[in-house]
């Protein structure tokens, strides 16, 4: 009987779905918090070095992380991010500021302000200075200074009183900046034309006030950030640089728009494939993967995140696996059709089968996406972030919303057609017959999987071999995350050339060999120097450029103690998400499993790292945050193989021979190929959108994913599935055993698996 009611309710819901969403949708973009990858800005990482012989604490590095706020908030940056990371590191992160350099400057500055006569023994420091008490000013010549308001007096006079008191020419009151105990002096300072002190006023008289002004060469900038400084007090440690990158805002609206725009081109085909090639279910994946983005951004705002260049990756490759999700019940569906229950048992039997591999599927790579946020840095943790919400939210709406729209489509009676859900009707047997899924042809059933497992097996183990020699011959191009070194970047308003760049950078005192062109328009020129440039040689580079090009480059710099963290850590995070996986998949299917799982993963990592070491693309973070996502899209894809495989070995009871284990193992990879090889399409036309349309910053990594897509679903069905037959035979010849139905209980059921 068919039920009015029931589309009234679907159209009812998806209406108000919609309408929420685009009554709130223009807010919640714009409260959407961007990485200074993408509006600008710059981060750096500093280790913490104590003064005096003191020692680092955690209390010390709180003190120093609210120095440093204090000292941001006097350039007025909103939504910084100020981070302790072990125990000595601190990264500060600054989006939107427009000064870089100045922000830069300050940021590291000690600020230990000392009074001190000629002999450097201190009289006043930083403490006698009243809470906001510096501004810049200006003297009755008009010339800038510095005024201090001093908490008090009489201790000023006492001060002034024993200068004005010592022989003429020593009567000065020396004011200094971050004074180095056994390092400085007056002495020798003042026989250099530029000394570090900040001045040094002659004192004739007793001064009983607490207003002091500070002249000497100043700017008006110098003045303002001198006072800024003092006003947030001075840091209770010394930072040293370990690593900086800039991005000037130019480079960060350009790279949004135009991830943003292949992001849509991506999203859009999809949206097209979902709709012709599985029709109803198609259309209802389209409203939750809508609703699912949407939900993205609002719990992206309410946790403060920071949206960043991986994170609109991470974003839409997360629409991709929602996507998944969709193609897995769908498939279901259309196999229950096709043995011929009718639309609403295929609906219930097809949901019911497909939910534990949807979970197995999910949990793992929520396991993969936790490594990655633990063992990365800023920019991958943010990859990492996203990729967790996605992965939540997929669940809700995938699984939960698109089920629940579906239901109400299907119980209404208008949709009984088989036609609705990509099934033809000669395709379709009759129910008096008998038959089970198992029974059921496939488009890939000319294809013998297990009997070709030693092509497979020499076809690797060539691959890897190759691998290895090339590896050793060619090595990786190392980025400067992992080698060290200076990473600058040029724009220019017209087209330039590599003789152009070179030519140029020599003029002005900073010679590379290393200069690559890119952009679509051949304007960016990307310089990378072996060493580290100093602070000084930074500002200096960044000035020289900025007058002559008109725009500030980005600079990035990475000391040779984080080049190898970030080696260190990347491989701790593949050991642990290796192992992470073994134990999940022994729990919930069998520990041979999870050795295959695992090869597969490491063949799909080589052959990345291979493939990288061929073309000479280099290897920089965005890499290993790549090689960690296919860690979960790869035992995605096995892990449902895997579920397949077990459905089918339980419905057939026991199984006493190889033969017979082979002939399940086929028939359940050949189950999967079309889920497998849609899944990976859906995804693969995101990243090529990534590829073509995608900003310069993710392109290799978008190389990275296509390369583990496309190897991740060779793996799990010539690699994962074929090592697991091979264990069981060993198995079986050495107990003369056989393989069992094992009463493992489904997600969500109190029944056994049947």
């Amino acid at each position: 009987m068919k039920q009015k009611s029931r589309i009234f309710t679907f159209v009812l819901v998806v209406v108000i779905l919609l309408a929420g969403i685009g009554t709130t949708v223009q807010g919640i973009l714009k409260d959407v918090k961007l990485g200074l990858d993408l509006q600008g800005g710059f981060e750096v990482l500093y280790e913490v070095e104590p003064l005096n012989g003191g020692k680092i604490t955690q209390s010390v590095l709180t003190d120093t992380t609210t120095a440093l706020s204090n000292r941001i908030d006097q350039f007025g940056v909103s939504e910084p991010s100020i981070q302790v990371e072990g125990d000595n590191r601190i990264r500060v992160q600054l989006a939107g500021i427009d000064d870089q350099s100045s922000a830069r400057e300050l940021l590291s500055t000690t600020a230990n302000l000392t009074f001190r006569d000629v002999h450097d023994n201190l009289l006043l420091d930083g403490t006698d200075l009243k809470e906001g008490g510096a501004a810049a000013s200006f003297d009755q010549q008009n010339r800038p200074i510095v005024t201090l308001t001093l908490k008090d007096a009489s201790k000023f006079a006492d001060v002034t009183k024993k200068i004005s008191e010592m022989p003429l020419g020593e009567n000065l009151l020396v004011v200094w900046m971050d004074f180095e105990e056994g390092v400085d002096s007056y002495e020798k300072e003042v026989q250099k034309e530029d000394p570090k002190f900040v001045s040094a006023a002659s004192v004739d008289q007793v001064l009983n006030t607490t207003d002091v002004m500070i002249s000497g060469n100043f700017t008006v900038q110098e003045t303002k950030d001198l006072a800024s400084v003092l006003n947030a007090g001075a840091l209770p440690v010394k930072l040293i640089e370990k690593y900086s990158t800039s991005v000037g805002a130019q480079f960060g609206e350009e790279a949004l728009k135009s991830t943003v725009f292949a992001s849509i081109v991506g999203v859009v085909l999809i949206f097209i494939f979902m709709l012709l090639y599985y029709r109803l279910p198609g259309f209802v994946s389209i409203i939750t993967l809508v609703v699912f983005t949407y939900l993205v951004l609002l719990v992206f705002n309410a946790i403060n995140a920071v949206l960043t260049l991986p994170g609109i990756a991470a974003l839409v490759l997360g629409i991709g696996m929602a996507v998944d999700a969709n193609i897995l019940t769908a498939e279901r569906i259309k196999e229950e059709l096709r043995v011929g229950k009718t639309i609403q048992e295929a609906y219930q039997l097809g949901s019911k089968q497909s939910l534990s591999a949807i979970i197995d599927a999910q949990l793992t790579t929520l396991l993969a996406a936790v490594v990655l946020f633990y063992f990365g840095t800023s920019s991958v943790k943010g990859f990492a972030t996203t990729l967790m919400i996605t992965i939540v939210l997929s669940f809700v709406t995938a699984v939960w919303l698109s089920r629940i729209l579906i239901g109400l489509l299907i119980k209404s009676g208008y949709f009984n057609s088989p036609f609705f859900y990509g099934v033809r009707k000669k395709k379709i047997h009759e129910e008096s017959e008998g038959l089970s899924t198992l029974d059921l042809s496939t488009n890939f059933d000319r294809f013998d999987f297990v009997h070709n497992r030693k092509k497979f097996y020499s076809l690797s183990i060539v691959i890897l071999l190759v691998g290895g020699v090339i590896i050793s011959i060619f090595r990786l191009d190392l980025g400067i995350d992992f080698s060290s070194g200076t990473r600058v970047e040029i724009m220019a308003d017209e087209q330039i050339n590599q003789e152009q760049i070179k030519d140029y950078i020599d003029e002005i005192g900073f010679p590379s060999e290393d200069i690559l062109i890119s952009g679509e328009e051949q304007n960016t020129a990307v310089i990378t120097y072996k060493d580290d440039l100093s602070q000084k040689e930074i500002l200096t580079y960044k000035a020289e450029v900025l007058d002559d090009y008109g725009h500030e480059p980005n600079v990035s710099t990475v000391s040779p103690t984080v080049g190898q963290e970030l080696v260190r850590n990347a491989i701790y995070a593949l050991a642990i998400a290796a192992l992470g996986i073994i134990i999940y998949v022994a729990f919930r299917f069998e520990w041979r499993m999870g050795v295959g799982a695992i090869a597969s993963l490491l063949h799909d990592v080589f052959f990345m790292v291979a493939i990288f070491s061929v073309f000479r693309l280099e290897v920089d973070i965005t890499f290993i945050a790549a090689i960690l996502t296919i860690v979960g899209y790869s035992i995605n894809d096995t892990i449902v193989t895997f579920d397949r495989i077990r459905e089918n070995v339980d419905r057939k009871g026991v199984i006493s021979t190889k033969e017979e284990l082979a002939d399940i193992i086929n028939k359940s990879l050949r189950q999967t190929m079309a889920r497998s090889v849609n899944t990976v399409l859906t995804v693969i036309i995101v990243v090529v959108a990534l590829l073509i349309f995608g900003a310069p910053a993710i392109q290799n990594f978008s190389i990275a994913l296509l390369i583990g897509l496309v190897t991740g679903m060779y793996s799990s069905i010539c690699i994962a599935a074929q090592i697991w037959y091979t264990l069981k035979c060993r198995q079986m010849d050495k107990k003369g055993a056989v393989v069992e139905k094992k009463e493992k209980k489904q997600w969500g059921s109190d029944e056994p698996v049947v």
